[in-house]
């Protein structure tokens, strides 16, 4: 299983990239527990600078604006 956090304020492109990423992940048959983190001082401390952000296990892959899907699925991949 596959651990992604999704870092933003709970604005319209962060719950987008929630959905992104739970659609990218039942496209490759990967379960994902997906963590919205909306406090902005954990948002700062795991660096991201624009939001949305994404990590996966821990790993920071994407900050600002909605990720693609084809790199959503490398990611998740990976």
């Amino acid at each position: 299983m596959k651990d992604v956090k999704v870092y933003g304020p709970g604005c319209k492109r962060c719950e987008k990239t929630e959905e992104l990423v739970k659609e990218a992940a039942a496209k490759l048959g990967i379960e994902v527990s997906v963590e919205k983190v909306t406090d902005p001082r954990a948002i700062a401390m795991a660096g991201v600078m624009s939001t949305p952000g994404v990590s996966v296990d821990g790993k920071l892959v994407h900050t600002g604006g909605l990720p693609d899907s084809g790199k959503l699925e490398r990611w998740l991949s990976a």
